[in-house]
């Protein structure tokens, strides 16, 4: 029994793709999950919202500076990043909604002041719009509650004037005497609060009326997630099936002497490798299809509308799967270290990439991190096909990436494999 103890252990210590596989991968995927989970709890997870200022009175200036100081949110007031560009539009927000670059846009109408001056919070004066994207079921109501919360506490003397003009229409004029109190009070009132957010309401409890406005125009906001799973769940088995096919039919080759005779015909190295990428390229084409077309027949998935855009993605993301799988046939030496790297790398992809829940849940700094992976440029094709209905032309950056990617992998493949050639 000690004796193979030992001989375990030893084996344990020699073999780094165990090593990775027993004590890397599960730090790796526990980072990930409480590094998007316990943003959410703390909030140190900021939302990215558009802001449009069409009334310009006292109250709608207070109200987005009181937004632009809440620490969960990224206001953007300009259709460039950064300050850039001039003053959004309500058109120019709702575009910034519908192609992803923010998940909810606040609108602040004309006669917002003027109405909340002549009737007071929930009076009946015009409401605060929230464009929204219905993919995404948590930047809307976070959003909604922070503007509740702000509109509540970045006026606090304009509540208290708007509710004396309610009490001197309905019991009368204020005294002199009383009227000097007041506005000796109000502006120590506002003093006090900063005209910001502070976290308590002040004044009437019911709140600024908002309506929420879908501007995806969709009767069925799953149909964001169960594209997304189809994408996600796809591409992820894809990489599994690509580095199977690939490294397994290599591998086994080189071991059984098949790989040499090859290399000794006219084929050659370049030539076997062109052929593997064409034929695992069309089996991940096929198997995404299959994939989708289960999405369409079971869950309603909209496939046939969007067949130009589902085309392009889908051929080329077979092809960049493809092509990692060589470079990672390629690399291993074995089928044991094949497995290791394939299972570790892929998992970590699909976790950062958004295979396994939406980038949107993750902060800033991870959806970056997620930039570098395969799956994310993937993800990012198929929704905005499914969901945001782009046309094929707007495909074009993550069309590049993969066809970008692609390249390099099969390069690095090419020369990885010329220690067969040298065998």
């Amino acid at each position: 029994m000690g004796t193979l103890l030992r001989i375990g252990w030893i084996n344990l210590t020699r073999d780094r793709v165990t090593q990775a596989l027993v004590f890397l991968l599960p730090i790796v995927f526990f980072s990930i999950f409480a590094s998007v989970f316990g943003n959410q709890r703390s909030g140190t997870s900021r939302i990215s919202v558009a802001v449009v200022d069409e009334d310009h009175s006292e109250l709608s200036a207070r109200v987005v500076d009181g937004l632009e100081k809440e620490n969960g949110l990224r206001v953007r007031r300009t259709t460039g990043e950064r300050g850039a560009g001039g003053a959004l539009d309500r058109a120019a927000a709702e575009r910034l909604v519908r192609e992803g670059d923010v998940p909810v846009a606040v609108v602040l109408p004309a006669g917002f002041g003027a109405g909340f001056m002549e009737r007071g919070f929930g009076g009946g004066g015009p409401a605060i719009q929230l464009l929204s994207d219905v993919s995404d079921q948590i930047a809307p109501p976070m959003v909604q509650g922070l503007l509740q919360k702000v509109t509540m506490t970045s006026a606090p003397d304009l509540m208290m004037q708007g509710g004396l003009k309610q009490f001197e229409a309905h019991a009368g004029q204020l005294t002199p005497q009383q009227r000097a109190a007041v506005d000796a009070w109000l502006p120590r009132l506002r003093n006090e609060t900063g005209g910001a957010s502070s976290g308590t309401s002040v004044g009437a409890p019911m709140g600024v009326a908002v309506d929420v406005v879908d501007v995806m125009r969709t009767d069925d906001p799953k149909g964001s997630l169960i594209s997304f799973y189809a994408a996600g769940i796809g591409v992820m088995f894809l990489l599994f099936s690509a580095v199977g096919g690939a490294g397994g039919a290599l591998l086994e080759e080189a071991e059984s002497g098949t790989l040499e005779r090859l290399l000794s015909t006219n084929l050659g190295m370049s030539g076997l490798l062109a052929g593997k990428w064409v034929l695992l390229a069309i089996i991940g084409i096929a198997q995404l299809c299959v994939m989708f077309l289960w999405g369409n027949l079971v869950f309603k998935l909209p496939l046939f509308s969007h067949l130009p855009g589902f085309f392009v993605m889908t051929v080329a993301t077979a092809g960049a799967a493809a092509a990692l799988g060589l470079v990672l046939a390629t690399l291993a030496r074995t089928r044991a270290q094949l497995s290791g790297f394939s299972t570790i790398l892929i998992l970590t992809m699909s976790a950062l990439g958004g295979s396994m829940f939406p980038r949107f849940l993750m902060s800033e700094t991870m959806q970056k991190m997620g930039l570098v992976t395969f799956n994310a440029w993937a993800l990012d094709g198929y929704l905005k096909v499914f969901w945001r209905n782009a046309p094929v032309w707007q495909l074009w950056p993550q069309v590049a990436v993969l066809a970008g990617l692609t390249i390099v992998f099969l390069s690095l493949a090419r020369v990885l494999a010329r220690r067969w050639e040298m065998a």
